[in-house]
Protein backbone atom coordinates (compact mmCIF):
# COMPACT_ATOMS: atom_id res chain seq x y z
CA UNK A 1 0.00 0.00 0.00
CA UNK A 2 1.28 3.55 -0.58
CA UNK A 3 3.35 4.89 2.19
CA UNK A 4 1.96 8.40 1.07
CA UNK A 5 -1.59 7.52 0.69
CA UNK A 6 -1.53 5.78 4.18
CA UNK A 7 0.13 9.09 5.49
CA UNK A 8 -2.91 10.92 4.31
CA UNK A 9 -5.31 9.21 5.81
CA UNK A 10 -3.35 8.51 9.04
CA UNK A 11 -3.25 12.52 9.25
CA UNK A 12 -6.78 12.66 8.19
CA UNK A 13 -7.43 10.39 11.26
CA UNK A 14 -5.75 11.52 13.66
CA UNK A 15 -7.07 15.83 12.93
CA UNK A 16 -10.39 14.63 12.92
CA UNK A 17 -10.86 12.33 15.84
CA UNK A 18 -9.32 15.62 17.56
CA UNK A 19 -12.00 17.78 16.66
CA UNK A 20 -14.87 15.31 17.41
CA UNK A 21 -13.24 14.85 20.68
CA UNK A 22 -13.40 18.34 21.58
CA UNK A 23 -17.18 19.21 19.88
CA UNK A 24 -15.80 20.92 17.12
CA UNK A 25 -17.40 18.10 14.32
CA UNK A 26 -19.69 19.33 12.06
CA UNK A 27 -23.11 18.07 10.89
CA UNK A 28 -25.06 18.24 7.28
CA UNK A 29 -28.11 20.04 8.34
CA UNK A 30 -28.51 19.43 4.04
CA UNK A 31 -29.20 15.80 4.23
CA UNK A 32 -32.74 15.85 5.23
CA UNK A 33 -33.24 18.92 2.72
CA UNK A 34 -36.06 18.79 0.29
CA UNK A 35 -34.93 22.05 -1.06
CA UNK A 36 -31.26 20.92 -1.92
CA UNK A 37 -30.92 21.54 -5.44
CA UNK A 38 -26.77 21.00 -5.43
CA UNK A 39 -26.30 18.49 -8.41
CA UNK A 40 -23.33 17.72 -10.91
CA UNK A 41 -21.79 14.87 -12.83
CA UNK A 42 -19.75 12.31 -11.27
CA UNK A 43 -17.29 8.99 -12.97
CA UNK A 44 -17.64 6.98 -10.22
CA UNK A 45 -17.02 3.28 -9.43
CA UNK A 46 -19.02 0.78 -7.38
CA UNK A 47 -17.56 -1.54 -4.97
CA UNK A 48 -18.63 -5.23 -5.43
CA UNK A 49 -21.63 -6.72 -2.82
CA UNK A 50 -19.00 -8.63 -0.54
CA UNK A 51 -17.43 -5.34 -0.09
CA UNK A 52 -20.69 -3.26 0.33
CA UNK A 53 -21.61 -6.35 2.63
CA UNK A 54 -18.46 -5.38 4.95
CA UNK A 55 -19.43 -1.82 4.86
CA UNK A 56 -23.14 -2.31 6.02
CA UNK A 57 -21.64 -4.39 8.79
CA UNK A 58 -19.48 -1.89 10.01
CA UNK A 59 -22.20 1.03 10.10
CA UNK A 60 -24.62 -1.65 11.50
CA UNK A 61 -22.42 -1.51 14.78
CA UNK A 62 -22.49 2.53 14.60
CA UNK A 63 -25.95 2.80 14.50
CA UNK A 64 -26.56 1.01 17.32
CA UNK A 65 -25.20 3.03 19.17
CA UNK A 66 -25.55 6.14 17.24
CA UNK A 67 -28.75 5.87 15.18
CA UNK A 68 -29.25 9.30 13.87
CA UNK A 69 -26.53 9.97 12.02
CA UNK A 70 -26.40 9.28 8.68
CA UNK A 71 -25.33 6.29 6.95
CA UNK A 72 -24.82 5.47 3.39
CA UNK A 73 -27.35 2.28 2.26
CA UNK A 74 -25.26 -0.05 -0.63
CA UNK A 75 -27.42 1.38 -3.41
CA UNK A 76 -25.12 4.62 -2.80
CA UNK A 77 -22.22 3.65 -1.67
CA UNK A 78 -19.50 4.13 -4.06
CA UNK A 79 -15.76 5.74 -5.09
CA UNK A 80 -14.85 9.12 -6.90
CA UNK A 81 -12.67 8.73 -9.49
CA UNK A 82 -13.47 12.31 -10.71
CA UNK A 83 -16.06 14.32 -10.05
CA UNK A 84 -16.05 16.56 -13.16
CA UNK A 85 -18.72 18.85 -12.62
CA UNK A 86 -18.83 19.38 -8.66
CA UNK A 87 -22.38 19.66 -6.67
CA UNK A 88 -23.81 22.94 -7.10
CA UNK A 89 -27.21 24.84 -6.99
CA UNK A 90 -28.40 25.24 -10.55
CA UNK A 91 -26.40 22.73 -12.49
CA UNK A 92 -28.67 20.62 -14.59
CA UNK A 93 -28.10 18.18 -17.68
CA UNK A 94 -29.32 20.22 -20.09
CA UNK A 95 -27.05 22.52 -19.61
CA UNK A 96 -24.24 20.37 -21.28
CA UNK A 97 -24.07 17.81 -23.94
CA UNK A 98 -23.78 14.39 -22.01
CA UNK A 99 -22.20 13.06 -25.74
CA UNK A 100 -19.29 15.22 -25.24
CA UNK A 101 -18.56 14.12 -21.85
CA UNK A 102 -19.11 10.65 -22.80
CA UNK A 103 -16.85 10.83 -26.10
CA UNK A 104 -13.75 12.81 -23.82
CA UNK A 105 -13.63 9.97 -21.10
CA UNK A 106 -14.15 6.94 -23.57
CA UNK A 107 -11.02 8.46 -25.63
CA UNK A 108 -9.02 8.57 -22.56
CA UNK A 109 -10.07 5.70 -20.32
CA UNK A 110 -7.30 3.15 -21.02
CA UNK A 111 -5.73 0.62 -18.24
CA UNK A 112 -2.57 -1.81 -18.97
CA UNK A 113 -3.75 -4.32 -16.99
CA UNK A 114 -6.18 -4.94 -14.41
CA UNK A 115 -6.94 -2.44 -11.60
CA UNK A 116 -7.71 -3.35 -8.09
CA UNK A 117 -8.59 -1.37 -5.04
CA UNK A 118 -7.72 -2.58 -1.37
CA UNK A 119 -10.28 -1.40 1.72
CA UNK A 120 -8.68 -1.67 4.41
CA UNK A 121 -9.12 0.50 7.66
CA UNK A 122 -11.27 3.72 8.28
CA UNK A 123 -10.43 7.28 8.40
CA UNK A 124 -12.32 10.87 8.96
CA UNK A 125 -13.19 13.91 8.45
CA UNK A 126 -14.36 16.93 10.56
CA UNK A 127 -18.23 15.69 9.12
CA UNK A 128 -17.58 12.02 8.51
CA UNK A 129 -16.63 8.39 8.48
CA UNK A 130 -14.25 7.07 5.44
CA UNK A 131 -13.54 3.36 4.19
CA UNK A 132 -9.79 3.37 3.14
CA UNK A 133 -9.33 2.40 -0.61
CA UNK A 134 -5.55 1.95 -1.82
CA UNK A 135 -5.35 1.81 -5.65
CA UNK A 136 -3.00 -1.59 -6.26
CA UNK A 137 -1.44 -0.29 -9.27
CA UNK A 138 -0.33 3.11 -10.26
CA UNK A 139 -2.64 3.12 -13.28
CA UNK A 140 -5.38 4.52 -11.20
CA UNK A 141 -3.95 7.32 -10.44
CA UNK A 142 -2.85 7.35 -14.22
CA UNK A 143 -5.96 7.55 -15.11
CA UNK A 144 -7.63 9.93 -13.37
CA UNK A 145 -4.89 12.72 -14.21
CA UNK A 146 -5.07 11.77 -18.01
CA UNK A 147 -8.72 12.50 -17.98
CA UNK A 148 -8.23 15.34 -15.60
CA UNK A 149 -5.74 16.38 -18.15
CA UNK A 150 -8.20 16.31 -20.56
CA UNK A 151 -10.56 18.05 -19.33
CA UNK A 152 -8.55 20.89 -18.34
CA UNK A 153 -7.36 21.56 -22.43
CA UNK A 154 -11.15 21.15 -23.51
CA UNK A 155 -13.61 23.68 -23.41
CA UNK A 156 -16.76 21.82 -21.61
CA UNK A 157 -17.70 22.92 -17.85
CA UNK A 158 -15.58 21.20 -15.51
CA UNK A 159 -13.94 22.47 -11.62
CA UNK A 160 -12.34 19.48 -10.91
CA UNK A 161 -9.60 20.89 -8.89
CA UNK A 162 -12.06 21.95 -6.11
CA UNK A 163 -12.45 18.67 -4.30
CA UNK A 164 -9.46 17.33 -2.07
CA UNK A 165 -8.20 13.65 -1.84
CA UNK A 166 -7.82 13.37 -5.17
CA UNK A 167 -4.93 10.96 -5.37
CA UNK A 168 -7.26 8.69 -2.82
CA UNK A 169 -9.81 6.22 -3.45
CA UNK A 170 -12.56 6.28 -0.15
CA UNK A 171 -15.56 5.82 0.35
CA UNK A 172 -18.01 8.31 2.70
CA UNK A 173 -19.98 5.83 4.82
CA UNK A 174 -21.35 8.24 7.22
CA UNK A 175 -21.94 11.58 7.12
CA UNK A 176 -22.70 13.68 10.84
CA UNK A 177 -26.44 14.47 11.09
CA UNK A 178 -26.53 14.85 14.82
CA UNK A 179 -25.15 15.83 17.68
CA UNK A 180 -23.25 12.92 19.51
CA UNK A 181 -25.10 11.11 22.22
CA UNK A 182 -22.64 8.54 22.94
CA UNK A 183 -19.43 9.94 21.27
CA UNK A 184 -17.02 8.22 23.11
CA UNK A 185 -18.80 4.16 21.89
CA UNK A 186 -19.10 5.75 18.73
CA UNK A 187 -15.14 6.48 18.58
CA UNK A 188 -13.98 3.10 20.10
CA UNK A 189 -16.00 1.34 17.28
CA UNK A 190 -13.99 3.41 14.69
CA UNK A 191 -10.70 2.44 16.15
CA UNK A 192 -11.72 -1.12 16.75
CA UNK A 193 -12.12 -0.44 12.46
CA UNK A 194 -9.45 1.02 12.04
CA UNK A 195 -7.01 -1.36 9.73
CA UNK A 196 -9.86 -3.53 9.55
CA UNK A 197 -9.79 -5.67 6.25
CA UNK A 198 -12.88 -4.83 3.74
CA UNK A 199 -11.83 -6.57 0.93
CA UNK A 200 -10.34 -6.14 -2.46
CA UNK A 201 -12.36 -5.85 -5.89
CA UNK A 202 -10.91 -5.87 -9.38
CA UNK A 203 -12.77 -2.55 -11.25
CA UNK A 204 -14.39 -3.63 -14.00
CA UNK A 205 -16.42 -0.93 -14.83
CA UNK A 206 -16.38 3.16 -14.43
CA UNK A 207 -20.02 5.02 -14.62
CA UNK A 208 -20.44 8.72 -15.53
CA UNK A 209 -23.67 9.95 -13.18
CA UNK A 210 -25.80 12.83 -13.01
CA UNK A 211 -26.14 13.00 -8.97
CA UNK A 212 -26.79 15.19 -6.35
CA UNK A 213 -24.29 16.03 -2.72
CA UNK A 214 -24.83 12.05 -1.47
CA UNK A 215 -25.62 10.41 -4.56
CA UNK A 216 -28.80 8.86 -2.77
CA UNK A 217 -30.52 6.29 -5.45
CA UNK A 218 -33.73 7.69 -6.14
CA UNK A 219 -32.03 11.04 -7.85
CA UNK A 220 -28.81 9.74 -10.05
CA UNK A 221 -29.02 9.33 -13.52
CA UNK A 222 -26.60 7.00 -15.19
CA UNK A 223 -25.37 8.72 -18.00
CA UNK A 224 -23.01 6.42 -19.61
CA UNK A 225 -20.41 3.04 -18.31
CA UNK A 226 -17.55 2.43 -19.22
CA UNK A 227 -15.67 -1.32 -19.40
CA UNK A 228 -12.34 -1.10 -18.21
Amino acid sequence: MSAELTNIYNQLYTNAIDKIQSDQYETDGMIDSLDDKRFGITLIIKPNEQIKEEIQTFLAALRRIEPDQYYYPSSDIHITVLPIISCHNGFQLDQISIQDYTDLIRENLSIDGKLEIKFQGITASSSCIMIQGFPQQNSFNEVRNKLKSAFKASSLQQDIDKRYLMQAAHVTAVRFRKPFVSKEAFLKVLEDHRNYNFGTMTVNEMELVFNDWYLKEKIVQSLSRFSI
